[in-house]
C-alpha cells in the first residue's frame, strides 16, 4: 500500500475501483454459476482467491485469474483515453467493436493470446453482431439483445470519468449502453455508473451512494434495490445475508431460479418495466450489510453464488472508490496483476488525469454559459 499512499486521493481512488473490480471478479469467478450450497461444500467460505472449480489448474477461473468482466472495463477506459472525452453512443459504437474482435489480448482463463470475442457471453457478442455486422443506428443497438448485467459488468469507467457528478455518470452510462443493452440492463449500467461517480466524492458514503441509486433507478430497478436494500439493513453479516438478500431480489431477477436452466420459453432475459437484474442490487445489498467494508462487500458477492464474480466485482469496484486502494490486501493487488499480465497504475494513472481534466473543461464550459445568460439578463439600452 505504501506504494500508492502518496498519490493523490483522486488517482488511489481510480486505482481502488479499477484494482478492487478486479480482484472482485477474480475472487468470484470459481464459483460463478453455482449455488451456495455447491460453493460451501466445495470451498467452504471463499475468503482469498482459490483454485479452479474442478481442481488446480494453471487455465480455468482461479488463483486469481479474472474474466470477461474486467477485460471490458480496461477495453472502455482505454476508449476514454484514446477519445480523451466523454463518449456518446456513436463514438461509443465505433470504438467498441475493435478491441473485442480486431486484436488480439491476453485471455489468462486460457493463458494465450486471442481475439475477446471468442471469450465473450452470447449478450456481449451482440455488440459485434448488431455494430458490425448488422450495422443498426446505434441507439437502438441493444433492442433485442439478452437482458442481463453485460453492460452494467463494465460501468465503472463511466462513473470514473464523471467522478462526484452521479447524475452525469447516469446520463452518458443510458447514452453509451443503448447500443449493447436495452430495459432493465440498460437501467442497471445506469445505475452502477452513478454509484461509482458517487463513491468518488469527498464525504460519500454507503448511505449516500444508496440513496443516489434509488433517486435515479427507475421502476423495476430501484424497486429492487430499495427491496434489498430494507432486507440489508437488517442484516450485519454477509454470511447470513446471503439468503435473505436472494430471497428478497428474487420477486424482481428476470434470471431462472435454476441458474443452470435458463431460457427455454421462460421469461428470462426479457424486457420488463417490473424486472431488475440480480447483480447491481445485491451488490449494494453487500455494501449496506457490511457497512461498506472493501472485505466483507466482497465475499459477500463471491459466496452468494449465481452470477457472483459480476457481483463481488461490482461491490469491489463502488467499496474501490469509496475507500481507495489502500483498502485492498498488498497481495491481492499483486497476485491479480501477476495472474492477468496487467499494470492497474499505468491505466489508472491516465484515467484520473483524464476525469481531472474533463471536470476542467466542464467548469469551463459553465463559466462561458454564466457569462452569456449575464448577457442576456442585461437590460436594453434606452
Amino acid at each position: 500500500m505504501d506504494q500508492y499512499s502518496t498519490k493523490p486521493l483522486l488517482v488511489q481512488k481510480v486505482l481502488g475501483c479499477l484494482i478492487g473490480g478486479a480482484v472482485g471478479d477474480a475472487m468470484g469467478a470459481p464459483p460463478e454459476g453455482k449455488n451456495p450450497e455447491e460453493i460451501r461444500t466445495r470451498y467452504g467460505w471463499i475468503t482469498d482467491f482459490v483454485e479452479p472449480w474442478d481442481g488446480p489448474s494453471p487455465l480455468g477461473k482461479g488463483d486469481g485469474r479474472y474474466t470477461d468482466d474486467s477485460h471490458m472495463v480496461q477495453i472502455l477506459s482505454r476508449i476514454y483515453l484514446d477519445v480523451n472525452d466523454h463518449l456518446d453512443v456513436y463514438r461509443f459504437a465505433k470504438e467498441i467493436v475493435p478491441p473485442i474482435a480486431d486484436r488480439t489480448r491476453y485471455v489468462p482463463e486460457r493463458g494465450r493470446d486471442m481475439l475477446l470475442l471468442d471469450r465473450l457471453f452470447y449478450p456481449e457478442k451482440w455488440l459485434y453482431i448488431r455494430l458490425r455486422l448488422a450495422n443498426v443506428d446505434p441507439r437502438i443497438g441493444g433492442l433485442g439483445n439478452m437482458v442481463n448485467c453485460g453492460a452494467a459488468m463494465y460501468a465503472a469507467p463511466v462513473g470514473i470519468v464523471n467522478a462526484c457528478d452521479p447524475q452525469a455518470a447516469y446520463r452518458e452510462a443510458i447514452e453509451i449502453f443503448s447500443a449493447h443493452q436495452h430495459s432493465f440492463g440498460l437501467e442497471a449500467a445506469g445505475v452502477m455508473a452513478a454509484c461509482v461517480a458517487e463513491a468518488f466524492r469527498p464525504g460519500a458514503s454507503v448511505d449516500s451512494i444508496v440513496d443516489v441509486a434509488l433517486s435515479l433507478a427507475q421502476e423495476g430497478t430501484r424497486a429492487a434495490i430499495a427491496a434489498v436494500v430494507d432486507c440489508a439493513r437488517t442484516q450485519n453479516d454477509w454470511r447470513a445475508a446471503i439468503e435473505p438478500l436472494r430471497a428478497a431480489i428474487q420477486p424482481y431477477d428476470g434470471a431462472a431460479e435454476d441458474f443452470h436452466d435458463r431460457g427455454n420459453g421462460s421469461n428470462d432475459w426479457n424486457p420488463s418495466r417490473m424486472h431488475s437484474i440480480e447483480e447491481v442490487p445485491i451488490a449494494l445489498g453487500f455494501l449496506v450489510t457490511t457497512g461498506g467494508d472493501f472485505e466483507e462487500s466482497v465475499f459477500g458477492g463471491a459466496n452468494y453464488g449465481r452470477d457472483c464474480d459480476s457481483i463481488a466485482s461490482m461491490a469491489g469496484a463502488i467499496a474501490g472508490a469509496l475507500h481507495g486502494v489502500t483498502a485492498i490486501r498488498d497481495q491481492w493487488i499483486d497476485q491479480v496483476q501477476q495472474a492477468n499480465r496487467v499494470d492497474f497504475a499505468a491505466l489508472a494513472e491516465p484515467l484520473a488525469d483524464l476525469a481531472a481534466s474533463l471536470h476542467q473543461r466542464r467548469m469551463a464550459h459553465l463559466r462561458e454559459l454564466e457569462e452569456g445568460f449575464a448577457a442576456l439578463r442585461q437590460q436594453p439600452a434606452s
